[in-house]
Order: C-alpha cells, then structure tokens, then sequence
C-alpha cells in the first residue's frame, strides 16, 4: 500500500480494536463478512427479550447495522466472543454514554449459555475498558426475569445498586431491569485478591 492509498474506514476501526485473549476465547472487532454468521445467532427471541437494542426477528440488514456502526465513536469498544478456532459465538462491549458510567453489554448465541463464557468474555472486556481505556467506573443490566445473567455480573464483580426500567426494543415495551456498578477500586481489589490467590 502506498501513502496515497485510502485505508478503508472499517479497516481503520477494526485496527483500533485489540484482539483480546482468555483461556478458550478471542475477542475481536465485528466485520462485516460476520453478519451472517450473527444474524443467525441473534435470531432467537430470547436473546432479543433479554437485551434493551436486539430486535426480533434479527435479519442480516440488522447485524450489517450493528457491524457498520461499531467503534465509530471514542470510548466504544465492540467486539465478538469467539471461540480459539473462530467459531463466532455472540458479542459484546463497552460504549461511553454522556454524563454517566459507561454501559457493559452482552450476549451469546443459546448453544453457548451455561458454559462460563460470557463470565470469561467480561472478565477481558471489564480489564481492557479499566486499563487500556481508563475507565472509572462501569454499569451494566440484566431483566430480572434473567438470573444466569445477574449471575455473571456478579462473577465479575459487580454489585446491585437498584432496579429500573429499561425499553426493550423486542417487546416494544418497558421491562424491570436489575442494575449494577463496577468501580475501578473495587476491580483493582479484586484482581490483587485473584494474584495473591494463585501465589498461595
């Protein structure tokens, strides 16, 4: 490529985004040539009842929307859970909103609940957002009708602070939302707790 060439813009985002590794996991930046392969993973109602943005049905037009417009602006960090061969298993990420923690978000496709992955997938999206993005603080939900996701984000450090109500575009209404808060103290703690636990 020669300095005149144009790099694309979805080259441009992708490059921006770290490849993050755990155990039996790589996350990655979402690229197009995906959306296939997460529409047919987040085409399943009870998905898209336990997230505020996932329509349902979810079409490849609605996964190339998601693609096209992740990590367009500072402080997002997209990515999608996939397993050490590739195998595309869901997604998630961290987006910045105005004058509040910025928001943790999550999901798997359904053969992949009960696995301990998306404990495993937060754990790597909650370090980067702390150390790599400098993040005070973050926040994130669960439907309280949904407590293998309460769960999760009680794995990874989260504590409760109230209930809301959150619009859930697939019902096309309000629902009860359990919410929780990770601070940047707490997580540090936490992380020192784990070293001291493997030294031991």
């Amino acid at each position: 490529m020669t300095l005149l060439e144009q790099i694309s813009p979805e080259t441009s985002r992708e490059a921006s985004i770290p490849v993050l590794e755990s155990k039996r996991l790589a996350l990655r930046a979402p690229r197009l040539e995906d959306a296939k392969t997460v529409a047919e993973l987040a085409n399943d109602r009870r998905i898209a009842e336990n997230t505020a943005r996932i329509p349902h049905p979810y079409k490849i037009a609605d996964a190339e929307s998601f693609i096209g417009g992740a990590n367009k602006s500072n402080g997002e960090a997209a990515f999608l859970v996939t397993l050490r061969d590739g195998t595309v298993i869901g997604a998630c990420g961290v987006v910045t909103l105005e004058a509040q923690p910025s928001e943790l978000g999550y999901w798997l496709g359904v053969a992949y609940w009960g696995k301990g992955y998306a404990t495993e997938a937060l754990h790597a999206v909650i370090d980067y957002a702390f150390t790599d993005l400098g993040h005070e603080s973050l926040q994130a939900g669960a439907r309280v009708t949904n407590p293998a996701s309460r769960r999760v984000l009680e794995k990874c450090g989260f504590q409760w602070t109230g209930v809301g109500l959150y619009r859930i575009r697939a019902l096309a209404s309000s629902a009860p939302i359990d919410r929780f808060r990770l601070d940047r103290g707490i997580w540090s703690a936490l992380k020192g707790w784990g070293r001291m636990r493997r030294v031991s």
